[in-house]
């Protein structure tokens, strides 16, 4: 094979040189993204799953992302804990369970119970924030380092007990 020409677009692959390792092509499984699922008529929603996850029926995504607290594709802001408290006593997912916990899980199912799936914030509650914001950029004050650390470690252990794994 020659040399490709200037507006020819060209890959060369070498196969003895690795790089980094592919770890998969995915979905990002949103609170929009759930409700939208949900939207849809039944057949849509399992033509939408196979085409997607079903790795004989469609493309096969083996990952996934979702959201801790609100994204900037949610309905509206929302956190897991009650305004200040810090010590997460009222911890709770239960805005993710009545869209986005049934679409994971219907996703994971589609994807043959393989599907790894990534979570991550937005952001922290806005009263753990210097701006008082969950919106609008701002740093997490350092008293609460701990606490979102927890925050994290809960999140996991929730969506765990739901049969998701993180």
């Amino acid at each position: 094979m020659g040399q490709p020409t200037e507006g020819q677009i060209a890959v060369f692959v070498d196969p003895t040189k690795t790089f980094q390792t592919f770890f998969g092509i995915g979905a990002a499984l949103t609170d929009a993204s759930a409700e939208t699922f949900y939207k849809l008529p039944v057949e849509a929603q399992q033509q939408f799953l196979e085409a997607h996850f079903d790795k004989e029926k469609g493309i096969g995504y083996t990952v996934a992302r979702t959201n801790i607290n609100s994204c900037d594709f949610s309905s509206g802001m929302y956190t897991y804990v009650a305004d200040g408290d810090s010590s997460l006593k009222t911890f709770d997912i239960a805005p993710d369970k009545k869209f986005k916990i049934p679409f994971i899980k219907k996703a994971q199912e589609a994807a043959g119970g393989r599907l790894d799936l990534f979570a991550s914030p937005w952001s922290p509650p806005a009263w753990m924030k210097d701006n008082n914001n969950m919106k609008q950029g701002g740093k997490l004050l350092p008293q609460f380092y701990n606490s979102w650390a927890t925050y994290y470690t809960k999140f996991i252990k929730e969506y765990e007990k739901e049969g998701i794994p993180i």
